[in-house]
């Protein structure tokens, strides 16, 4: 399974996620665009009145039931947005382990020239509270230097960088 931590219709992370999700014939890939999908932002007492909302269980099922996962994070102000840390928390209410074995490609891109590093550490440091084992990961800076939606990764090292942790998810699942 695929997905960005954003919810833009023009997101630099979906487009890499769908270019990365390109690069494996071995496995079948769902790849998911959360630029469609609303959640309610998480609140105690909406969980307690309400319980969980059914299209995140769906999601989480979806993920809970993949060999592997790509994902590229998105960042705002040095961390994930708060859509993505939005989902994070209310997975993390319905079942703590969610991600039990589950091995990750995580990724981040952004316009600037640090490729969203910031919020990719901070997922990669909460990932493996849910179970999950991030066996690779790959930023790609200046993305509108860097990527053209036919082409891919225009730059080669980077491009090299990529399928190497394409290879490492592949090799793990």
């Amino acid at each position: 399974m695929a997905f960005a931590g954003s919810n833009s219709s023009t997101s630099v992370n979906y487009k890499l996620v769908k270019f990365t999700s390109s690069l494996i014939d071995t496995h079948k890939i769902e790849l998911v665009n959360m630029a469609n999908h609303t959640f309610p932002m998480y609140s105690e007492d909406r969980e307690k009145q309400l319980g969980f909302p059914e299209a995140l269980e769906e999601l989480k099922k979806k993920i809970t039931n993949a060999q592997g996962l790509i994902i590229s994070v998105n960042e705002h102000n040095s961390g994930p947005s708060a859509y993505f840390k939005n989902i994070l928390d209310w997975f993390s209410r319905m079942d703590r382990n969610y991600m039990e074995n589950t091995k990750v490609l995580l990724m981040s891109a952004s316009p600037g020239k640090r490729g969203a590093i910031g919020a990719q550490e901070y997922v990669r440091s909460v990932l493996p509270r849910a179970g999950a084992e991030v066996v690779a990961t790959f930023s790609l800076p200046s993305f509108y230097d860097n990527f053209d939606e036919q082409k891919g990764i225009l730059d080669s090292n980077l491009a090299n960088e990529l399928q190497d942790s394409v290879d490492k998810l592949v090799a793990e699942i």
